[in-house]
């Protein structure tokens, strides 16, 4: 068995001897052990391919990139494969280059059989070129697109589309052309020759020099949507991303992985969100359960810090709200948010029709009658209390988006930040702790200040270390939470610029009371934000809507 990790690798080449091809393309928990071998900087795709393959006994290894050639390195220190191969890869696909990649295929394939004791089987060569293939499918699908897709990623995409989903990134669309005709007359020259100008043109990946023929993966009819996904650190596929989003009208939706397992709450939400606003049907999870005796209609955002709860009368008033801590169980604040609308109508579960629940712990609220993403909800309340609203900045306790919309009030585009709690409400509470304040003193403190500081680290690990070193260094604590507020806006402006945000502008979120980061964050806009009085109950708003329309 030989295991690879780049499409160009000559599989077929190995077929012909009877030797069997692994992708090594999984996640890893951690990268102890590569980071025990080499710097932890390097590429997260080469530490997980590291640790892959120090356990196998053959391997080859492409010559990508650079961090490929460092994986290449550590294996061929550490010498623990039988047999380690390194091939290097033309990044052009003219008459040289694939001389020069024949001539190292017709070497490999005599040091195979010196290795095997086998001679070069044709017929075996030819059976696993005719395998060698992928076709668009016959039915609407949605395109994984960009870097590398781990299996376990790849699944947990496809469980949340109800369309089908199909690989199409650089170790997804591997294919040959058809074999010539005289290709059973060839020797073994010839026969490698056609076989590097095969590799070659396969659809490029990104680090080819000439990715025009990329465009094939875009022109399909029955493509309806792409999701992109980048290798974190990988600079080739995010510079294809921003091509890309110039390019095509297709709705894209941009992922990053690091190899590692992705927060589920996070990439759940992208995918929902996308999948909705491509308009598909929800992958159903429970039977809705209807009250149809019942007279109140709820949405209920269970986040990360907070829990709250709007809920609507027959004709779709607001008639009573709710917002609870969460703590540790979303069931627990869930049912403590219902307790106090109820008491504030007078009313019991029994009175509801329908709850529409939204946020993180969306899925496990039991007696909510059906789900849908924040980003849908946040973008259907904000359309209904400002239909001019183009652009939602929602800080919430665990996460930021920013959510652009159309004329119509449906999502346009949305990114969110990644396993990061930097510029988020935990941001400020740990600094809050730092500080000595609470969250009511970190909305002003920050508006009377005099000496303009910066927080450079916007890690929320570092930059409690950044504060510490601050308030040893006798600044005031006005100064230092105007230096916090300038970093949040400063973020969160990027945020905006990245997601082509545009005026009219609403802050959603319980950091929209935060005066200091409003301030520093309209500074930076160049416009002011729409703030209601209650921002933390938009999303919940947007679900309650979404509950009393679905039953008019």
């Amino acid at each position: 068995m030989i295991h690879y990790s780049c499409k160009y690798a000559p599989i077929e080449l190995f077929a012909a001897f009877g030797i069997d091809a692994c992708l090594l393309d999984q996640e890893e928990e951690n990268f102890e052990r590569a980071e025990s071998l080499t710097h932890a900087n390097l590429c997260c795709h080469a530490k997980s391919l590291i640790q892959q393959s120090l356990d196998k006994s053959d391997v080859i290894i492409m010559d990508c990139c650079d961090s490929l050639r460092r994986v290449h390195d550590v294996l061929d220190f550490e010498g623990r494969q039988e047999h380690l191969y390194f091939l290097d890869l033309p990044h052009e696909n003219n008459g040289c280059s694939r001389e020069l990649f024949a001539g190292s295929l017709v070497k490999l394939a005599r040091e195979l059989e010196s290795q095997t004791g086998k001679p070069f089987d044709k017929q075996r060569f030819f059976e696993a070129c005719a395998q060698a293939s992928w076709e668009f499918p016959q039915e609407d699908f949605i395109a994984l697109l960009g870097g590398r897709v781990s299996p376990e990623l790849q699944r947990s995409i496809e469980n949340e589309m109800s369309l089908a989903v199909v690989n199409l990134t650089c170790c997804g669309s591997r294919g040959l052309e058809p074999l010539p005709e005289d290709a059973a007359d060839m020797d073994l020259d010839s026969l490698m020759a056609w076989y590097a100008y095969a590799l070659l043109r396969m659809v490029p990946c990104m680090r080819m020099t000439d990715v025009t023929g990329r465009r094939v993966l875009l022109e399909d009819p029955r493509l309806k949507g792409i999701i992109y996904n980048t290798v974190k650190f990988c600079d080739f596929y995010s510079f294809d991303y921003a091509a890309l989003k110039d390019m095509t009208a297709l709705p894209m939706l941009k992922i990053e992985s690091d190899y590692m397992p992705m927060a589920s709450g996070q990439l759940s939400t992208r995918l929902e969100a996308f999948s909705e606003s491509l308009g598909l049907p929800a992958k159903q999870r429970s039977e809705k359960v209807h009250n149809m005796q019942g007279k109140y209609f709820a949405g209920i955002d269970s986040g990360s810090t907070t829990t709250n709860m709007v809920v609507l009368d027959g004709s779709g008033e607001v008639v009573a709200s709710a917002i609870v801590r969460t703590g540790p169980k979303a069931e627990r604040g869930a049912r403590e948010a219902l307790e106090a609308v109820c008491q504030q109508l007078g009313a019991t579960p029994d009175d509801f029709v329908a709850i529409m629940a939204t946020g993180y712990g969306r899925d496990n609220i039991p007696f909510a009658t059906d789900t849908k993403t924040e980003i849908s909800c946040h973008a259907h309340g904000a359309h209904h209390l400002n239909p001019a609203i183009r652009t939602i900045v929602d800080i919430g306790g665990q996460d930021s988006k920013v959510i652009c919309l159309d004329a119509d009030g449906e999502v346009s585009n949305f990114i969110m930040n990644d396993k990061c709690a930097a510029g988020t409400g935990r941001f400020l509470e740990m600094m809050a702790r730092s500080l000595e304040l609470d969250m009511d003193q970190m909305s002003t403190r920050g508006l009377d200040w005099k000496k303009d500081l910066t927080i450079s680290s916007m890690c929320s690990v570092f930059a409690e270390s950044e504060v510490i070193s601050l308030i040893a260094d006798n600044h005031s604590d006005n100064d230092i939470v105007h230096g916090l507020n300038k970093s949040i806006a400063s973020k969160t402006a990027s945020m905006v610029k990245r997601a082509r945000g545009e005026a009219p502008f609403m802050m959603t979120g319980g950091v929209a009371r935060n005066v200091g980061v409003v301030q520093e964050l309209e500074s930076r806009l160049g416009d002011s934000l729409f703030i209601t009085e209650s921002p933390d109950l938009c999303g919940a708003l947007g679900a309650a809507r979404y509950a009393w329309e679905e039953q008019q």
